[in-house]
């Protein structure tokens, strides 16, 4: 299931929205071990994430055309499995306890939230943790999902925390100039 449009700008637009390797600092991606990727795209997040774990990167599109084009991004990157995946209707194909963390990146938008929430706590192992990062709900985001399915920050952490993680100090972090995230851990 294609989630809902999200307003995705091509690339080059979408380059300029994020410093992927601050995000993925600020949002504690770990040195060690495998990361999901819900909704790679372009590979913004996924590419760099594999230049940071030693781990692998399981990278999962519903769009075969961002699968190749991350795909052809992580050519020379050995930690960098790319899959064009219906993670919404099916999951992510993952074993059960085998991720360190899992990037939902601009995706709980999506018509089912709480599953995706579940499929990134099933997948987790125990003390893995969620990177959420959303558009701001902010009508003059240039970009993004509109706004009447647009989450606002405190919504994906009420969801997550309902599934079982725990939000983890800071909280909310603001990612200039148009996105927020969180990290969540699962006990």
């Amino acid at each position: 299931m294609k989630t809902r449009e999200s307003g995705m700008p091509e690339e080059g637009v979408w380059a300029t929205f994020f410093t992927p390797e601050e995000v993925l600092h600020k949002l504690r991606l770990p040195a060690l071990g495998d990361v999901g990727d819900f909704g790679c795209g372009y590979g913004t997040f996924a590419i760099p994430a594999a230049q940071i774990t030693s781990g692998m990167v399981h990278a999962l599109d519903i769009d075969p055309e961002m699968v190749t084009a991350t795909a052809a991004k992580a050519d020379a990157l050995p930690n960098v499995r790319v899959y064009v995946r219906d993670f919404v209707t099916d999951g992510s194909g993952l074993p059960d306890v085998s991720v360190n963390y899992v990037m939902l990146f601009n995706i709980l938008h999506a018509e089912r939230p709480d599953e995706l929430l579940r499929e990134a706590y099933r997948i987790l192992i125990p003390s893995g943790r969620v990177g959420i990062v959303h558009w701001n709900y902010d009508f003059t985001t240039p970009r993004g999902p509109s706004m009447d399915i647009r989450p606002r920050s405190e919504q994906c952490c009420e969801r997550a925390i309902r599934e079982g993680f725990w939000l983890l100090a800071p909280g909310i972090v603001r990612l200039p100039p148009y996105h927020y995230g969180m990290v969540l851990e699962r006990p």
